[in-house]
């Protein structure tokens, strides 16, 4: 019986790695050996063009002196405050797409279909939203008799601007709380009506007990994401007005392929990586006082 057991799981196991063989084949030949060369070129000063030369630690040293890493790194922090945002705006919306209502899926799709538009369009549409002339956000505010600010031109309402057009793009973690929010067995919330619970109460001790993973995971995506920030940017803002839309990501860019400065390009990468790796680690490590696992021990 062990040995009908074993074999089957080895069979198993087999069809999984045949399954997910395409991509370990392609992060293989495309990513890995990428990733593994960054690392090399970190150490390096090389200027695309001349042969690269072994300095040692001394870019990871010289970025911390450097202005505009600390600009690029106070810019992409305080843009997430985007993560609170989208977490909270996109369940309120999911729990609205929830209801059992006429045309529900209609609405669930007109909701969902601007996270599939390709991010330059997205980047070109919110350029003519925010024109300083012509905009509908100032035709709003000049209709009823305020001067509207220069947006995308001005270094203070630059971040603003994009974190108000950071919502555009709910659909994908609100459809993962929908998904979530129907996986809620129903017998829970007959139940506490049944005893007597008002709404909040069913919403705080069943709803949101019941999508913590959820929870969870739109957190794990948002603080990626964020730190990940380029397209939008790069098209809308080009990291101005005086750098004061310059993500860290983009400062990598142009680094890299602005000021040909490789070796430093890749330092800060791996800076980045290291980032987002404590960044999630403190999230797993905490999550165990936060997220319930239905049925875990």
């Amino acid at each position: 019986m062990m040995a009908k057991v074993s074999k089957r799981l080895r069979r198993e196991a087999l069809a999984g790695y045949l399954f997910i063989s395409p991509w370990l084949l392609g992060f293989s030949i495309f990513s890995a050996g990428a990733i593994g060369a960054s690392a090399v070129i970190s150490f390096t000063e090389w200027r695309l063009f001349t042969p690269a030369e072994f300095i040692g630690l001394t870019n990871y040293r010289s970025l911390f002196r450097e202005p505009l890493f600390w600009q690029s790194l106070k810019v992409t922090c305080i843009y997430m405050v985007t993560v609170p945002l989208h977490l909270v705006v996109g369940l309120v919306i999911a729990l609205m797409l929830n209801a059992k209502i006429r045309l529900m899926s209609f609405f669930r799709t007109l909701y969902f279909l601007p996270s599939v538009i390709s991010g330059v369009a997205v980047a070109l549409l919110w350029v003519w939203v925010f024109d300083s002339t012509f905009g509908i956000f100032n035709v709003i505010l000049m209709e009823i008799g305020i001067q509207g600010p220069k947006w995308l031109g001005d270094k203070r309402w630059v971040l603003p601007a994009l974190i108000i057009m950071g919502l555009w793009g709910l659909g994908g973690p609100m459809l993962i709380y929908l998904a979530g929010l129907q996986a809620i067995p129903t017998v829970f919330y007959e139940a506490a009506t049944i005893d007597g619970a008002t709404r909040w109460q069913k919403f705080r001790y069943i709803t949101i007990p019941g999508i913590s993973p959820v929870l969870f995971f739109n957190l794990i995506m948002g603080i990626i994401n964020t730190f990940q920030v380029f397209t939008t940017v790069y098209i809308m803002t080009g990291g101005g007005p005086n750098n004061a839309s310059l993500f860290y990501v983009l400062y990598i860019y142009k680094t890299a392929f602005k000021w040909l400065r490789m070796g430093y390009a890749s330092a800060l990468a791996w800076i980045l990586f290291g980032i987002i790796l404590t960044l999630v680690f403190m999230v797993f490590r905490f999550s165990k006082y936060w997220v319930y696992y239905g049925g875990a021990k």
